[in-house]
């Protein structure tokens, strides 16, 4: 029972068992979260704080039960970094696609630190390139939206 628990938490709802491109499906499963919280800073920092948590009990498990290194089912690391990548930026298209793109690319792509991340073991390994994956999305969208707001 609690296998079948832990299978569903990292897939984010059996997403990552799709058979095509789970990862980038599980990237876009969470738009649908971020359109509900997006408008409220403290509730969207509280669920990203609650996905990543969830991420880091259950993805270990999950490798183990697969008995594979960061199997393509886990995705609620991409789940997770796609909502820090949007953290506190407006849901216009061109910010949430360009968020969406920032974010696979480094999430494909491994610039280091990244690349050193996923080398780690367990839940950590999986989770970690991820989150900074999202953090360099954001940190690229938050300058994007200042010069924005300073070239308008």
């Amino acid at each position: 029972m609690k296998d079948r628990l832990y299978r569903m938490i990292a897939s984010v709802f059996y997403i990552g068992y799709l058979p095509v491109a789970p990862g980038t499906i599980g990237s876009l499963a969470a738009l649908l979260l971020y359109y509900f919280i997006y408008h409220n800073a403290i509730i969207m920092a509280a669920a990203i704080l609650i996905v990543i948590i969830l991420g880091f009990i259950t993805t270990g498990k999950v490798e183990k039960i697969f008995g594979e290194k960061d199997p393509g089912e886990i995705v609620i690391d991409e789940f997770s970094g796609m909502l820090i990548s949007l953290y506190r930026m407006p849901p216009t298209m061109g910010y949430v696609v360009t968020g969406f793109l920032l974010f696979r690319f480094f999430d494909i792509v491994k610039p280091k630190p990244i690349r050193n991340l996923e080398k780690l073991k367990g839940s950590l390994g999986i989770m970690s390139d991820d989150l900074i994956a999202g953090v360099y999305a954001n940190i690229v969208l938050q300058v994007i939206y200042i010069v924005n707001l300073l070239f308008r």
